[in-house]
């Protein structure tokens, strides 16, 4: 029989450490379901980014993937008291890894886009070390105070539910990124431009862009044989004819970049999309080593 004031009673932590841990492990848990959520439900958005913070194109894509699903079971398992502190670990080391990447990389990286949400921008410096340690300051508050974990066979199960809401969403989206009607006509130079009829290469770019500009320059080594392409500056459109004349792109100049936009929603530039019969056939946002040629040549665009 336990008495009062023996070994049991000495278990419970003092009420305020129990709060300091659900308010940490909330607040964090929110910051990683939306950007895990955000990577999962948008693979192809976040593959874009992380490939401008320079990790390989080819390996972009899984990347997406694979954080996306991590970053989704670190914020349940923080939710669940019993799961608490394999949360705080799994959420700390991933923060530990965001920190030691951009810190290697820091010279390379700084001042770029390193947000892992869509709708918030952060950049590399100093202030983004801040944020990060802060986040890392809550991984530690939510998981030091809480329970010790219980179940791996739930957690396991939590995994699993994860793995499988990735993968259909991954599946979902790449279903409704084929098969988009093109709108009829555009203004191309001017003058109405059907996208109805034989292949067509929207090339989405920012005159200002040096990774536009030398993805341009590789695409006018192309065989494009009758494919024609539609070059849509997303600002400074007044630059867009120079920009061509430097990379040596031969393509027509559409002004009617929110039209398309509407349409080919895209995350960032360079950017491109594939038509055949005024209906896409696929999306394009890897644009560097061999691509996007392998991926047109695939489609038929180019030979």
């Amino acid at each position: 029989m336990a008495q009062p004031g023996g070994g049991l009673a000495s278990l419970e932590l003092p009420g305020w450490k129990t709060a300091v841990s659900w308010v940490a492990a909330i607040l964090l848990a929110l910051l990683f379901l939306v950007s895990g959520l955000w990577k999962v439900t948008d693979a192809q958005g976040a593959a874009v980014r992380m490939a401008q913070a320079r990790v390989p194109e080819s390996m972009s894509l899984a990347a997406a993937l694979v954080f996306g699903i991590v970053e989704t079971l670190g914020g349940v398992l923080l939710l669940v008291p019993r799961f608490r502190r394999w949360g705080s670990i799994l959420t700390g080391f991933l923060l530990l890894a965001f920190l030691a990447y951009f810190a290697v990389n820091y010279n390379v990286l700084r001042g770029a886009d390193c947000s892992c949400f869509p709708w918030v921008k952060r950049v590399v410096g100093p202030g983004f070390f801040i944020g990060d340690g802060l986040m890392l300051v809550l991984a530690v508050l939510a998981g030091i105070w809480s329970r010790p974990p219980e179940s791996p066979r739930s957690a396991i199960v939590v995994l699993g539910a994860v793995v499988v809401f990735a993968l259909v969403s991954y599946g979902v989206a790449a279903v409704r990124q084929t098969g988009v009607k093109a709108p009829e006509t555009i203004a191309v130079d001017g003058q109405p431009y059907s996208l109805e009829h034989g292949r067509i290469f929207l090339y989405f770019f920012d005159p200002e862009c040096m990774h536009c500009f030398d993805a341009a320059r590789r695409m006018s080594q192309y065989h494009w044989g009758d494919t024609k392409v539609v070059a849509i500056a997303i600002q400074q459109p007044q630059y867009a004819p120079q920009f061509l004349q430097d990379t040596g792109l031969r393509a027509a100049i559409s002004t009617d970049l929110e039209k398309l936009k509407q349409v080919f929603p895209y995350v960032s530039t360079p950017a491109g999309v594939a038509l055949e019969g005024g209906r896409e056939k696929a999306s394009l946002t890897k644009f560097e080593g061999e691509e996007p040629g392998a991926t047109l040549k695939q489609l038929g665009l180019v030979y």
